[in-house]
């Protein structure tokens, strides 16, 4: 049944702790320069932006291996990135230009990568977790020892297809991990007004699907979890739980003032619990790497993000016979 773990710090080398530095970042600069595009109007619709929550996608794909699958909603630039997706093509995707993942007919909230197991980005909320369950019933079915990575957040945790899928998966023995990414605030609204329970992970309990809470903003104590999970899912004991604590610094979507929160609050996580900089300090303190080998690093990661800011503005936009290209009829 559900249990809480204490959390443990992983044994990872200098060059695995720096690693996780270099992803962290380039998730956190490529989100920075995602909003600056949408500010200027050269990304539309919506955009749902990572910052904070950065430790999550790259403690658990720490976890993973070739051929694992993921999917999540419509906050997913971090997850592309993450699994390898080139940042040049998540930004022209942004952008709606024809060198994006769909095209350009997907944009911010929906596209797919067949070459790194990444099936969405998806809309509608909670939508990916039953189609989370079909990829892990595929794998199942042709017992390929794959794990599916299927995340949603803490406001999707309260939509009924989310408890069928419950259901279905313990049914089934199916190898599927549910990650609830509580950022804390569906929406806008806090999770203490908006879930009966305190912690979310216990509702695996009524369907017998084993889970545990993570520290969110501990890249470490997430990737010592992801550990776990994949290993119970690989054993064929079926679907697990991680509810992960993490925080998001922006508002919902870029349209979001989101003015149901003080400043405080946000400056107060910055400073004492930010995932970037602890990875920093412990990098540091561990003198793998020295201050002035982290701005190289800083400096290399700015220069893909422009990069791919570059290559987005310079992608044209899609030809309008694209409007008749990957449909059914």
């Amino acid at each position: 049944m559900a249990a809480r773990r204490a959390a443990k710090k992983t044994n990872v080398s200098g060059e695995e702790l720096t690693q996780f530095y270099r992803d962290m970042l380039l998730i956190r600069r490529f989100e920075e320069k995602a909003g600056q595009l949408y500010g200027m109007g050269l990304i539309g619709g919506f955009c749902h932006l990572y910052i904070g929550q950065e430790a999550v996608v790259v403690g658990l794909e720490a976890a993973a291996e070739e051929g694992d699958k993921r999917i999540t909603s419509y906050r997913d630039h971090g997850h592309m990135l993450a699994c390898g997706m080139d940042a040049n093509g998540v930004m022209a995707e942004l952008t709606g230009r024809a060198g994006g993942y769909s095209k350009g007919k997907g944009g911010s909230m929906h596209m797919f990568s067949k070459e790194k197991h990444f099936y969405g980005g998806h809309g509608i909320v909670g939508a990916q977790v039953p189609l989370g369950a079909g990829l892990a019933f595929a794998d199942k079915y042709r017992d390929n020892g794959r794990v599916t990575f299927t995340y949603f957040g803490d406001g999707a945790a309260n939509q009924g297809q989310v408890y069928e899928t419950f259901n279905m998966a313990a049914l089934w023995k199916l190898p599927v991990i549910f990650v609830i990414e509580n950022n804390q605030y569906a929406m806008g609204t806090a999770q203490m007004r908006s879930t009966s329970t305190k912690d979310i992970y216990h509702r695996g309990e009524a369907f017998g699907i084993e889970g545990e809470m993570v520290d969110g903003m501990d890249v470490l104590a997430v990737k010592d979890a992801g550990e776990r999970a994949v290993t119970h899912c690989r054993k064929g004991k079926g679907p697990y739980i991680l509810e992960v604590k993490t925080y998001r610094y922006r508002g919902h979507s870029m349209s979001d003032p989101a003015k149901y929160r003080t400043r405080e609050e946000v400056q107060k996580m910055r400073e004492e619990r930010d995932a970037i900089e602890n990875v920093r300090q412990m990098i540091l303190e561990g003198k793998h790497a020295t201050e002035e080998q982290l701005k190289t690093i800083d400096k290399e990661i700015k220069a893909v993000v422009n990069a791919s800011a570059d290559f987005a503005k310079e992608s044209p936009l899609p030809d309008t016979s694209e409007l008749w290209t990957d449909i059914y009829a």
